[in-house]
């Protein structure tokens, strides 16, 4: 082989590295601007759950206090997951699961990357799936005007042909996934905001106004904190793939304002027109009323975008969970290719596709258990990253890890980290329980999230310096960032 050739091979396998494996991003390989980091969150904010979190909102509010709950609630969660996901994958142009290593461990990143994130995401690529099967199946059923059941066997054929279509996008890398996001997300907003105006149309203002929430507590106040303390939990729901996204932005600024404003703007407005609908319709899902409503050939023509929307935000979404899964793996998954690493990650989601109802049913419960424990992480990444090491990484151990000296722990575990997730959970689980929804008296006053990031943080700070000393003093040498 040729010196040219050789090295042209070099460059390829490097690329390859890069876009999927656990290479840091060098500043000339980043390539998403503001506007193509904000088209990403936003394609990934407008998906068809959104309009279900926004009808799961409707059965403890009204609409005005359904849309208050869901600004305060997102606002708040988004405000320190963008932190603590964005800031740091960033600035070192590393896949967020690295930058963790300070704070967990090689082997406690591994522990989280496969009980609460896979978990959590594995969950959310199941319910965009059925979502599309969903859509798939009222545009069959309009198109040949047969009656066939929300959650029939149509739903999971389609569910399973977009879980196909996902993975052929995912395995064309980062660059393709942020091209089709450019296109789809000003189409989803444009739609989003013709399906408002429907609703209006076709009920009324007054109406919308005037209606009662679906199952709420006698407590006013306890059911705006139920609304508030779950939109949280939908906000803290993109901690597991930000950061190995904002990695992918050319500046802090492309990263952290288009993580939050996108990911704000565009799911408020979408859980806005899920209210609505669940208030006066008694249906969030728009795959159930957008047909009638916006008649045959406009209304199949959006649900087959929201579709093809639903398998972007799934390939996103994925692309972030399989690098994680990369990196935590160490030597067992590191010869998988690509596309059979992505592969095997769908196979559970493509089980679950099986039971669309119970996916359906459980939407609530699995969004607030998964942001209790992702609170807890967030805030100890938040503790880790801006308090106790001042912003200050060294690149080159944290890809060392066990080989290296400053983020190394015995048994690969930094148990000041792993202690602080557990404490925050059974904080959060004490002030507010999803399963029986009982609630602790200070739940109405300071929602649990909120308590949750706080004491997680302090209980790392204080582990830390209990457990590990003064050894982050041996990072105040100059940082190394991806350059």
């Amino acid at each position: 082989m040729s010196a040219k050739a050789s090295s042209t091979e070099t460059d390829r396998l490097l690329s390859e590295e890069h876009r999927f494996g656990t290479f840091p991003l060098l500043k000339k390989e980043r390539v998403w601007s503001f506007a193509d980091f904000t088209w990403v969150n936003t394609s990934l904010a407008i998906a068809t759950w959104a309009f279900i979190v926004g009808g799961s909102t409707a059965l403890m509010v009204g609409f005005r206090d359904g849309v208050l709950a869901m600004i305060i609630g997102n606002a708040i969660g988004l405000s320190f997951m963008v932190l603590a996901a964005t800031a740091a994958s960033q600035r070192y142009g590393s896949e967020q699961y690295t930058m963790l290593r300070g704070a967990f461990g090689v082997v406690g990143v591994g522990v989280l990357v496969f009980t609460i994130v896979l978990i959590t995401e594995m969950g959310w690529s199941s319910l965009l799936a059925v979502m599309a099967g969903r859509a798939a199946s009222q545009i069959t059923g309009e198109v040949t005007g047969a009656e066939l059941s929300q959650y029939g066997p149509l739903v999971t054929v389609g569910a399973l042909v977009a879980i196909g279509l996902a993975w052929f996008i995912l395995s064309r890398g980062p660059i393709t996934i942020g091209r089709l996001n450019a296109i789809v997300a000003p189409g989803l907003a444009l739609i989003v905001a013709g399906m408002m105006i429907f609703l209006v149309m076709n009920t009324s203002w007054d109406a919308l106004n005037s209606a009662a929430p679906i199952a709420p507590f006698e407590d006013d106040t306890l059911n705006f904190m139920i609304a508030v303390e779950f939109n949280i939990g939908v906000g803290v729901s993109w901690f597991p793939i930000m950061g190995s996204l904002a990695r992918m932005a050319k500046s802090r600024r492309a990263a952290l304002w288009p993580s939050f404003l996108g990911l704000f703007l565009a799911t408020v407005l979408a859980q806005t027109v899920g209210l609505a609908a669940a208030l006066t319709l008694g249906e969030s899902d728009p795959t159930v009323w957008m047909v009638p409503f916006g008649g045959p050939l406009l209304g199949i023509g959006i649900l087959a975008f929201i579709a093809f929307a639903n398998i972007t935000s799934m390939s996103s979404i994925v692309y972030s969970t399989v690098l994680a899964i990369r990196q935590s793996s160490g030597q067992a998954l590191a010869k998988v290719p690509w596309k059979g690493l992505s592969a095997l990650f769908f196979i559970l989601p493509a089980i679950m596709t099986f039971f669309p109802q119970f996916m359906y049913e459980q939407f609530m419960l699995f969004v607030t258990y998964s942001g209790a424990f992702l609170t807890a992480v967030c805030g100890v990444a938040l503790a880790d990253y801006f308090i106790l090491r001042r912003q200050r990484m060294n690149l080159r151990e944290l890809h060392l890890g066990q080989q290296g000296t400053l983020y190394a722990y015995k048994g690969g575990v930094n148990i000041a980290g792993l202690a602080s997730v557990a404490v925050g959970a059974v904080l959060y689980v004490f002030l507010y329980d999803p399963v029986s929804l009982e609630t602790n008296a200070a739940f109405s006053y300071v929602t649990a999230s909120i308590p949750t990031v706080l004491i997680a943080a302090i209980s790392y700070l204080v582990l830390s310096k209990v457990l590990y000393g003064r050894r982050t003093s041996k990072e105040a040498a100059p940082k190394v960032s991806a350059s």
